[in-house]
């Protein structure tokens, strides 16, 4: 029994993160028609706040509620609290708190208000993927990943992906 819980706990924490994934996408270009005519803005505003409600209350709320369900009913079924799984649930969250600072810029979008820039949502959109590569980094690797390393890593990969959207900005910024 034990696998087919880890198994549905998987599914949907892979779409609890596709959704994290692209609803900031989405934000991106709803932050963007902003600045669009107000003929092009009236044409994509109301598609994109119907694709932004869609996605997350079809698919991300649902699949972050699922996986919490999940979660502790793996947890119980493990019989244990090893250092590997409290270091994995301070990331996890993290991600839920990641998660509902998405849900208030859903709020503000939906309400037609854009305190965000397209660029530093862009920005908010790799804190997922750090999240991501830390937990699944620790459920893997489990007690042979050394803390230390494992921050040295997650440090490394933050410069790196910090150091590319600022590449990709000046990219955009010059065509």
């Amino acid at each position: 029994m034990y696998l087919y819980i880890k198994a549905l706990h998987i599914v949907f924490v892979v779409t609890w993160f596709s959704g994290l994934f692209y609803i900031v996408r989405l934000f991106i270009y709803n932050a963007e028609a902003e600045e669009k005519t107000e003929a092009e803005k009236a044409a994509l505003r109301p598609q994109f706040n119907m694709m932004i409600k869609r996605l997350w209350y079809g698919i991300t709320w649902p699949s972050a509620i699922i996986t919490l369900i999940f979660g502790p009913w793996m947890w119980y079924m493990y019989n244990g609290l090893p250092n590997w799984l409290i270091i994995k649930l301070c990331f996890v969250i993290g991600l839920y708190g990641y998660h509902l600072t998405l849900h208030q810029i859903f709020k503000q979008q939906m309400s037609g208000v854009f305190k965000w820039t397209s660029q530093q949502l862009r920005i908010w959109n790799e804190v997922a993927t750090i999240f991501l590569i830390a937990i699944v980094m620790l459920a893997t690797v489990k007690d042979g990943l050394s803390a230390v390393w494992g921050v040295i890593g997650l440090v490394l990969f933050v410069i790196v992906l910090m150091s590319a959207i600022r590449i990709y900005k000046m990219v955009r910024t010059q065509k």
